[in-house]
């Protein structure tokens, strides 16, 4: 169950589709990929001598040869290691000591930062587009080399905040699981359509690229290499029925923006990596119209627990519209998801506990660490760390990250629900709440603001939306918030510039 067979059959069939573009131009058909694809394999293990099994990293920023890089490590029996380019080169060097890759494709430039970092169980380090990497392709093409469902297809390394990060184990049949979900439940796709890769394909977007291979779609990479949002409507009016996978700041970025959006030509624009707030989620919905859908998932269990389908993000006269429009959707199809209590009980519609969930996307284990698989996988369901709900009508509605979770005099404050009732200020651009150690309280609330607006203005507005234990203790105006590569806040670094400036105060 090599996945990639759906590029060879892609490739035999309908070789003269287009494949892969560059902006608005065809840089391989299918037959070419398929090819291009073969090629490499052939290079990988008759020339460089890796056995079925081994690992091969990808650090690149966005481009056109992923696409080969991918299916061709793929054709080789071999498990791809895609790294996040924009990680510091000891970072880097981490993920390929761990990975134990024996080869690594790097974009020009990105190799130096590697170099110094590089383990000894590094054999090869190759930039993409140089001659060593161009004598790859050179070699005879071989066959699809056989590989079991369970065998491991792609290692995805975590972006968590807080420690090393840890090697998810996907699968051939984690990913195909997963693709058939997307296909069916999020975004259908017919031949020609196209999807735009302005997200890092080493992450949320290239977990997409395998459904569009199977459905013969066209992989869109902006000349770029990544989000520019004028660019991005300019590849939506190059490529009619195009969908996009985007952090919901990249959504935001879009809605903001003066550009024409050309949104006739906009298939679906798919959210996922963090909550959407409902009122970013209606202004995209007022300027993009029926063409939205959410997905909630991680790397554990890839882009797949549960969806809110662009019917339920429509569907303005349902009496349970805006309800649903902040919730994480339904399961998918595909998957078994329960609230659980400490000791993994279900709880009833209403109540909150950490999400758990199971199935065929749902990894084996982390690469390497027992101990931490058998804590995710305790009791045969994927302890998730978020902390949600289910409503009556099925809907899974996401509270925090249990470790987000604020305890003030006994009571369980959920930030997001402060964070929902701020944004709705037109003064306030941004802003995450966190939990401040206290005395007297164990924790107060405090909300960290990217605007123009008041504290006296927020505190009323609390006042006037939420219960009064709720409300933020302090308000603290910043220019920006930290956040990650990938757009995410990060609450860990929120916490320790608070704490620090509790210190000094």
């Amino acid at each position: 169950m090599n996945l990639a067979l759906w590029l060879h059959r892609a490739g035999l069939s309908h070789p003269g589709l287009a494949a892969v573009a560059s902006g608005p131009h065809v840089v391989a058909r299918y037959g070419d990929l398929a090819e291009r694809a073969a090629r490499l394999a052939g290079g990988l293990r008759n020339r460089l001598k890796l056995q079925p099994g081994d690992r091969v990293a990808i650090v690149a920023r966005n481009a056109p040869d992923y696409l080969a890089l991918l299916y061709g490590i793929w054709h080789a029996g071999l498990a791809a290691v895609p790294a996040n380019a924009k990680l510091h080169g000891a970072e880097l060097g981490y993920i390929l000591e761990h990975s134990g890759a024996r080869v690594c494709f790097a974009s020009p430039g990105l190799d130096a930062d590697i170099a110094p970092h590089a383990p000894a169980s590094l054999e090869r380090l190759t930039a993409i587009g140089s001659a060593e990497y161009d004598a790859l392709f050179s070699a005879d093409a071989i066959a699809v080399t056989p590989r079991a469902p369970d065998d491991l297809a792609w290692l995805f390394y975590t972006s968590g905040t807080t420690g090393r990060p840890k090697g998810a184990m996907l699968t051939h049949r984690n990913l195909a699981a997963a693709s058939f979900a997307y296909a069916s439940e999020v975004d259908p796709i017919d031949p020609g359509d196209a999807i735009i890769h302005a997200a890092p394909m080493s992450h949320g977007s290239g977990l997409y690229i395998m459904a569009h291979v199977a459905r013969l779609g066209v992989q869109v990479v902006p000349e770029s290499g990544g989000f520019e949002p004028d660019e991005v409507f300019g590849l939506f009016r190059a490529w009619p029925r195009a969908s996009m996978f985007a952090a919901p700041t990249m959504i935001k970025r879009l809605v903001e923006c003066p550009a024409d959006c050309a949104a006739e030509n906009i298939r679906t624009l798919i959210w996922g990596g963090a909550p959407m707030y409902v009122e970013d989620a209606l202004a995209a919905l007022d300027r993009f119209g029926p063409r939205l859908a959410q997905i909630y998932g991680q790397g554990e269990a890839p882009m797949t627990i549960s969806t809110l389908s662009k019917q339920d993000i429509a569907d303005r006269d349902h009496p349970q519209w805006r309800a649903r429009l902040a919730s994480a959707g339904r399961p998918f199809a595909s998957v078994e998801v329960m609230v659980a209590d400490s000791e993994d009980r279900a709880l009833d519609p209403g109540e909150a506990g950490e999400i758990l969930c199971r199935g065929n996307v749902v990894m084996p284990g982390y690469w390497r660490n027992e101990d931490a698989s058998a804590v995710a996988l305790r009791n045969g369901w994927l302890h998730t760390g978020d902390v949600g709900a289910f409503d009556a009508d099925g809907y899974l509605h996401l509270k925090d990250r249990s470790k987000d979770l604020i305890i003030s005099g006994g009571a369980n404050i959920y930030p997001r629900e402060v964070e929902e009732v701020l944004l709705t200020h037109t003064g306030v651009r941004e802003v995450s709440v966190i939990g401040r150690p206290d005395r007297e309280w164990g924790e107060v609330v405090v909300a960290y603001v990217v605007g123009e607006a008041s504290a006296p203005e927020l505190d009323a507005l609390c006042l006037e939306r939420i219960a009064r234990f709720k409300r933020p203790k302090d308000y603290v105006f910043v220019d920006a918030l930290p956040k990650n590569n990938y757009g995410k806040i990060l609450k860990t670094e929120l916490r320790a510039a608070d704490a620090r400036h509790a210190i000094r105060g």
